[in-house]
């Protein structure tokens, strides 16, 4: 019961406690008071979770309603959080704000760790607080009660908002906050955010078409950043390739030693794995206050490290992103990031989990896995001083989460097709949504015949049209087959990989999961790495890995998993241009280009180095064929799309073959014969005319749309993953896909969801926008044909990341010290 010691409202309890108010808490508070929504932007750390709260904390103070039966509170606050790690902590902060105010609130989470006990109980009778995923949230609306539950919701809030943005997931979000609003109009809805590029668009995408009238409230205590990097100590001997960043160890270590906590972030689970091994087998001291954190990792392993990192009692702990984004870290006073994060964004969010309190600093130190990512370090830092962030790029009409979420509502029950179809246009991706594709959509959802016999998921009618004798539930789509619900439920999400085995010992305790895909490559016998030990593969069994420890073992291979690669984005590449501009300028030359001068001066003697308004094309000549290198610095996927409309343009000249490789910085076009360079130049060889068809052209031809029909197969359901312990490989999936991608292609090529696989190659996996750009950027640059005897620094990893792709029995380490000895008596030479 309260007393008079309870707290009377959120100012009250801040000066209780001795907190300062922040000018952007008090804002929000009386947005919400104001019956406002919209979008909360503010640095990490700053407490943006109360700003969220408190709003709805004063109201229910306000109205006297503290005295309800617990059992009883009505379901009042919805939170959505991207990831699972995130519910425990932001529950354990609100239990606090709670439990002061003596509020009779149940708080409850609902993520795939939550107990069955509980989840079964939610639907029926929601908490007053009830934290959850886009995954979960899409699970409890095939539950009827749950959907009318929320009429009698205050507030909605989505943490991080920026991590669900740009993806699958954050349309299929959109699309439950959609339903949810529709029983909950009143409602106000906040997004929480700390990197965005254009809060406006962010804002819109998240309250939908119908309330664009939100507001952006940014703010929260200004935070001291640091951005530096960790520079190898000889230049000269540093690796021009790679992307472990091992060879930094010894630096490292060095830092490690004067920090009280800190956290090493990778890029991939895989290099999590190994330099954890690195640490521990370098400082075999510090093993117990070194830990490893990476999301297939088993839950009760990653919660001992969140809690021991919390309390501080750990010095290092090496993860990706699963400790990115909200947990409450306030121990950790330095980040290092092994290897450039790709985007400034992620660098910015990366480093406020240092200093993750208000009023404290927040440091992050580059580790730079190769020479030119020394250089991707400075560029990042200059960006984000800059505010230079990626901008928001929503996912439009994806028709293969709206097909999912059609199948959903059904069993949840039921839709009329009109008023459906408003709802689902009120989500910001789906306000151009035609009616055609609705239709078509629709038509999918009920069992589209594909002629790919009667037995087939995509031919199984998922839903119907209701047939019995309630007035109310008349001209409703529905589902009620139980066999059918089940699968669906199992099969909700847009998170797509490898079937993935448990690791457990021969006693029975399990380590986390490891992807078939790694291993079908091993026998009993071999030995791997995983979660930082060295085991040994004693069967494969029921969906099993049953391993051994083993002592550390020089042969063990590390597990690689699906989707590590990341993308320079299109911020930090201008941003790298402008660096290289300045350094061919000499103007305010910051630390890292002085230390890569020796590294550039070598590129500008053997070839030159471009500026921003300069596109270098190196030729050499080699026993493997003729190499043509191009350099516009525009990130890997937009080189992907690149190379292949440049090859095609180069190839319609005169017949010709190339094999490419590409990286960040550029690309290269490998061929038996010298390519018709300069005809090509000579002519409109950057146009951008046709280059949609162009791109749809390479497409067919590499039948990257019929890998990307597997993922709007399984999201859209006509493939069924599996059974848990009896999940398909991912092999199948991807065969039953074909076929029925095929099939459509026989049948109606111009299907829309053959349509959006095209649309989606176009868009997300080639840059379609991006590299129209590029091409009109390259019309009016300077163009500069270097003949070479020998491969540049600039060129040296592009000929690493081809020989990667060749089969040899002799090792890759091997291959690239003898092409670095070659290079080193050409330099000697010269």
């Amino acid at each position: 019961m309260p007393t008079d010691s309870t707290p009377v409202s959120m100012l009250d309890w801040f000066s209780r406690q001795g907190w300062e108010v922040f000018p952007f808490q008090q804002e929000a508070w009386t947005a919400y008071r104001e019956g406002h929504s919209g979008l909360l932007h503010a640095p990490t750390g700053t407490g943006k979770t109360l700003a969220a709260i408190g709003g709805v904390i004063d109201e229910v103070l306000q109205q006297k309603n503290t005295n309800a039966n617990p059992e009883g509170a009505p379901f009042t606050v919805l939170w959505i959080t991207p990831m699972r790690a995130l519910s425990k902590d932001t529950r354990r902060a609100i239990e606090e704000v709670v439990q002061a105010f003596d509020l009779p609130w149940r708080v409850e989470t609902r993520t795939g760790d939550t107990k069955q006990s509980i989840k079964r109980k939610q639907p029926a009778r929601p908490p007053a607080v009830l934290i959850t995923t886009p995954e979960s949230l899409e699970i409890l609306q095939t539950h009827w009660q749950f959907v009318e539950a929320c009429a009698s919701l205050r507030l909605i809030v989505v943490d991080e908002w920026h991590e669900l943005l740009q993806s699958k997931r954050g349309v299929q979000a959109e699309l439950g906050l959609a339903r949810v609003r529709r029983f909950a109009p009143e409602a106000r809805m906040w997004g929480l955010s700390a990197t965005l590029g254009n809060m406006e668009l962010a804002r819109d995408i998240l309250l939908g078409r119908d309330n664009a009238d939100g507001l952006i409230i940014g703010g929260g205590q200004e935070k001291e950043l640091t951005i530096d990097t960790l520079l190898p100590r000889d230049i000269a001997h540093f690796t021009w390739a790679g992307h472990l960043g091992l060879t930094m160890l010894e630096r490292v270590l060095d830092e490690l030693e004067d920090v009280d906590s800190a956290l090493l972030f990778t890029n991939t689970r895989s290099q999590a794995e190994q330099w954890y091994h690195a640490l521990t087998h370098a400082r075999p001291d510090w093993i117990g206050t070194i830990a490893l954190h990476h999301g297939s990792m088993d839950l009760d392993k990653r919660s001992w490290v969140e809690e021991n990192l919390r309390e501080g009692r750990l010095r290092c702990v090496v993860c990706t992103s699963t400790l990115e984004l909200g947990v409450d870290l306030p121990a950790v006073d330095r980040v290092f990031q092994v290897g450039s994060p790709k985007g400034v964004a992620r660098l910015l969010q990366r480093a406020g989990r240092s200093g993750h309190q208000p009023g404290a600093a927040s440091r992050v130190t580059g580790v730079p896995a190769h020479a030119l990512e020394i250089l991707e370090f400075a560029a990042a830092r200059r960006a984000a001083t800059e505010e230079h962030l990626e901008p928001v790029r929503p996912i439009e009409n994806a028709l293969d989460v709206l097909i999912q979420h059609m199948v959903t509502v059904a069993i949840g029950g039921g839709f009329e097709p009109e008023p459906f179809f408003d709802e689902v246009r009120s989500a910001y991706s789906y306000r151009n949504l035609s009616r055609d594709a609705f239709q078509q959509a629709l038509h999918f959802a009920r069992g589209y015949e594909t002629g790919l016999g009667h037995g087939s998921a995509a031919n199984q009618n998922r839903i119907w049209l209701y047939e019995g004798k309630s007035r109310r539930m008349k001209g409703r789509y529905v589902c009620s087959d139980g066999d059918l619900i089940t699968r669906h439920r199992m099969s909700i999400g847009t998170i797509l990989g490898d079937a993935e085995l448990e690791v457990k010992y021969t006693t029975g305790y399990s380590l986390g999961t490891v992807e078939e895909s790694f291993l079908s490559k091993i026998e009993p016998g071999d030995h791997f790495i995983y979660a930082g030990k060295s085991l040994e593969l004693v069967r494969v069994r029921n969906m099993e890995a049953i391993v051994r420890k083993v002592s550390s073992s020089e042969q063990a291979v590390v597990p690689r998993w699906m989707g590590g690669r990341l993308p320079l984005s299109t911020q930090l590449s201008a941003a790298i241009r402008a660096e290289l501009t300045r350094f061919l300028n000499g103007d305010d030359l910051n630390a890292e280009l002085e230390h890569l001068r020796p590294l550039l001066e070598l590129q500008q003697r053997w070839s030159t180095v471009p500026d921003e308004e300069t596109l270098l094309i190196e030729r050499v000549k080699s026993r493997q064929g003729y190499h043509l290198f191009f350099y516009p610095f525009e990130g890997r996927r937009v080189h992907e799309g690149l190379s292949v409309v440049l090859a095609q343009r180069l190839a319609a000249l005169e017949p010709i073959t190339f094999t490419i490789a590409v990286n960040d910085y550029g690309f290269e076009l490998l061929s038996p014969e010298p390519a018709p360079l300069e005809r090509a130049l000579a002519g409109d060889f950057f146009s951008t005319d046709n280059l949609k068809e162009e791109i749809d052209s390479s497409i067919n031809d590499a039948e990257m749309a019929r890998r990307q029909f597997r993922e709007i197969a399984r999201i859209a359901g006509l493939v069924f993953p599996g059974y848990p312990g009896r999940n398909k490989a991912l092999r199948k999936i991807q065969s039953s896909a074909a076929l029925i991608y095929d099939t459509l292609l026989a049948h109606a090529p111009d299907h829309v969801l053959i349509e959006q696989a095209r649309r989606e190659v176009r868009e997300r996996a080639l840059e379609e926008e991006q590299q129209r750009t590029t091409l009109k950027r390259l019309q009016e640059s300077a163009i500069e044909v270097i003949d070479l005897p020998r491969m540049s620094p600039f060129a040296f990893p592009l000929y690493v990341d081809r020989l990667r792709q060749r089969i040899s029995t002799e090792t890759l380490a091997a291959r690239i010290e003898r092409e670095v000895a070659r290079l080193e008596r050409h330099a000697t030479r010269t």
